[in-house]
């Protein structure tokens, strides 16, 4: 069997490119042989071959941008994957999210893949093919109500709207697929548990099972590495998956307890 994802030529964008998953991700698209453009707050001085987008892709004009420069830069394209997520809302449950922080958590993890997709979807169906891959959260399943809320609600809404995509355009030739992380060894997870450990004086190691126990634990004992993460979305992306579409992939170590 070959695993040859055959990916050779594929014209493809990657939102938050520069760390963790996003970086990830584009590394493995680039080693299947696409043609990778990525969003980055800043162009990295080491390129490595990657057409980078300075954009802010939290706002409208910031993803017509990316758009933009995306389909003039490859001509065309065949793959987006929606990676750019996460949480700047304070700890404090509920009452600590006024309507700006809401309206930043929604913008962040929503409404960047939305207007992406409402940019890019038509050059995919006059073509009749092309790949959509969004990235969601386990947190929309297992929100932590201390400090997730609005972001665990913005991944909810991101499945939700990723459905119903999924039903609208498959039968023109575009997949939506959904994978679902949980925690995740990035760079702002290490110095999440760092800063943990260094408040209850104890060790990374022992940050990092602080965050798996208000997880409800990780059964294989670790978070996902991003190469790993990486690989899935890489696979689903490829034509090799070429009948997956509306589905969700979740990649936890087994933290969701399934029946």
């Amino acid at each position: 069997m070959s695993f040859d994802l055959e990916m050779k030529g594929l014209r493809a964008l990657v939102t938050g490119g520069t760390k963790g998953v996003g970086a990830a991700v584009v590394t493995a698209l680039r080693e299947a042989g696409a043609r990778v453009v990525a969003t980055a707050r800043s162009v990295p001085s080491d390129a490595d071959g990657v057409h980078y987008v300075a954009a802010d892709s939290t706002t409208a004009e910031g993803c017509a941008q990316v758009a933009r420069e995306a389909l003039a830069h490859l001509g065309g394209i065949d793959i987006v994957v929606s990676v750019l997520g996460g949480s700047t809302a304070p700890p404090g449950g509920f009452a600590a999210l006024g309507d700006e922080e809401w309206k930043k958590e929604l913008d962040l993890n929503l409404m960047a893949a939305v207007r992406l997709d409402r940019a890019l979807l038509p050059w995919m169906l006059a073509q009749g093919s092309g790949v959509i891959v969004h990235v969601t959260s386990i947190q929309h399943e297992l929100p932590l109500p201390e400090s997730t809320t609005a972001y665990a609600a913005a991944k909810a809404a991101l499945s939700t709207y990723s459905k119903s995509l999924s039903k609208e355009v498959s039968p023109k030739g575009v997949r939506v697929v959904r994978v679902s992380p949980g925690w995740v060894e990035t760079e702002a997870a290490v110095a999440l548990a760092e800063r943990l450990a260094a408040e209850a004086g104890t060790d990374y190691e022992g940050g990092k099972q602080l965050i798996m126990r208000a997880l409800g634990g990780i059964p294989i004992g670790r978070p996902a590495r991003p190469h790993e993460v990486a690989d899935l979305i890489a696979f689903v992306a490829s034509p090799r998956a070429g009948a997956i579409t509306g589905t969700e992939y979740v990649i936890d170590g087994g933290t969701v307890p399934t029946a």
